[in-house]
């Protein structure tokens, strides 16, 4: 879903890198520092995820994992895959630096959104919690996927065959990251709850009941 050099037009540039620098100022200042390595070490899968991509027009294709990147550190997601963004640009020139902020928005802010619609589920009972965990692995596609599609849009009247050309290549990555995201919820509901949003609350509720 990285979006080229040369293919957006400057005020789409301009208010990408705006909304960049401010959500990561959040997320730096929502981190804390017992979560820094997770950070590192979510960025670092962000990374890897997306070597291995799929040419779709003036973007491509590949797995993203900014669904599980979201639930588990929540605005912090800007920070983490600005980093990863930034290493992919100047190591494999996936994307661009001119685009960094397009990118980071385009893919943290879904993040960031279904952290917040779909983490307060995550630790509910299984019922509950396995759609929820689909729901934040897809919707954060899905949506990353639009936001693409709209700065292309917003680029030139042109490009709407293309950015619907982009939304319609994610429908398979954005069954296969929901499905990975449920796997990495159960997972982590069984070895590692305190990881995953509302974990304070949920031992709190269980106690007072």
């Amino acid at each position: 879903m990285h979006i080229s050099e040369g293919v957006l037009s400057g005020p789409v540039l301009a208010v990408g890198a705006v909304a960049a620098l401010a959500g990561t100022a959040v997320g730096l200042k929502k981190m804390e520092l017992d979560r820094v390595a997770q950070a590192g070490m979510l960025s670092a899968a962000f990374f890897v995820a997306s070597l291995i991509h799929v040419p779709v027009g003036p973007s491509n294709m590949h797995l993203i994992l900014n669904g599980i990147v979201g639930l588990l550190l929540g605005w912090a997601a800007f920070p983490a895959i600005l980093t990863a963004l930034i290493l992919q640009a100047m190591m494999f020139q996936y994307g661009g630096i001119t685009t960094l902020g397009v990118n980071t928005v385009i893919m943290a802010l879904p993040a960031v959104i279904c952290y917040h619609l779909f983490g307060p589920l995550v630790l509910k009972p299984v019922r509950i919690a396995v759609p929820a965990a689909f729901a934040c692995g897809a919707g954060s596609v899905f949506l990353g996927a639009v936001l693409a599609g709209l700065s292309l849009m917003f680029t030139e009247g042109s490009f709407l065959e293309v950015a619907g050309l982009v939304v319609t290549a994610h429908l398979p990555v954005m069954v296969i990251e929901g499905v990975v995201t449920i796997f990495c919820v159960t997972f982590l509901r069984k070895v590692k709850p305190e990881l995953l949003p509302g974990y304070d609350a949920a031992v709190l509720h269980q106690t007072i009941n």
